[in-house]
């Protein structure tokens, strides 16, 4: 039962990874002129804006660049390196 648990933490953990590199591409297309008008942009602009937007209602641009892809950057890496870590660490304790 337990090994199920771990495989769901390493399920998210490696989504979580491959949002937080859509958000880098997404904010490298935001530097390059009508990328993101393009089907791809679209669709990446659809999985990864609502989140973005969560943080710049937080922290608003400032003289026209967004920090926030840095702050959900961070904030994935934080769920990612210290909360699955120690959902993991529970789990592991509670099988001995």
């Amino acid at each position: 039962m337990m090994t199920i648990f771990m495989w769901i933490l390493r399920v998210i953990s490696q989504l979580l990874y491959i949002y937080s590199i859509l958000i880098v591409i997404y904010t490298l297309l935001t530097w390059i002129p009508r990328t993101l008008q393009t089907k791809m942009g679209q669709i990446l602009a659809k999985v990864v804006e609502p989140y973005l937007n969560w943080f710049q209602r937080i922290i608003p641009p400032i003289a026209g660049i967004s920090f926030a892809p840095i702050l959900a950057l961070l904030v994935i890496y934080l769920i990612n390196n210290y909360v699955l870590v120690w959902i993991a660490n529970i789990l592991i304790s509670m099988m001995r």
